[in-house]
């Protein structure tokens, strides 16, 4: 099996010994992303609505560096440090992923790194 870091300047950097995705055998493997700003590498503001439409776009630019797109995503694990927040999150994952319909579970979480509301990760088909 032939294992290839993915990385793009378009997601944030990992903070730690991790890459943003790996690619192996037609499938990406993506770390998880919280809503921090590329650019920045500070947390959005704006609460959950914010932070869940900067991980969703995080997680599009990773899987379009892997050759990938929403459309191929498989499964995804959510996690919320908030259960409540489930019903914004649930919409704004809609918008982005209605139409690939993918396997999803959403986990609750006592805290994410750096104080984040939400993270996800992804596991999509490439090409």
């Amino acid at each position: 099996m032939r294992r290839e870091p993915v990385e793009t300047p378009q997601a944030p950097r990992a903070i730690g010994p991790y890459t943003q995705a790996i690619r192996a055998d037609g499938i990406v493997y993506t770390s998880g992303q919280i809503g921090l700003d590329p650019a920045t590498g500070a947390l959005v503001p704006g609460g959950i609505e914010a932070q869940t439409r900067r991980v969703l776009e995080n997680l599009k630019a990773v899987l379009a560096a892997a050759g990938s797109s929403f459309d191929g995503v498989l499964r995804v694990t959510v996690y919320l440090t908030d259960l409540s927040h489930f019903p914004v999150m649930n919409r704004i994952f809609a918008e982005y992923l209605d139409a690939a319909r993918p396997a999803r579970s959403t986990v609750g979480v006592a805290a994410l790194p750096m104080g984040a509301l939400v993270e996800m990760d992804m596991i999509a088909l490439c090409g």
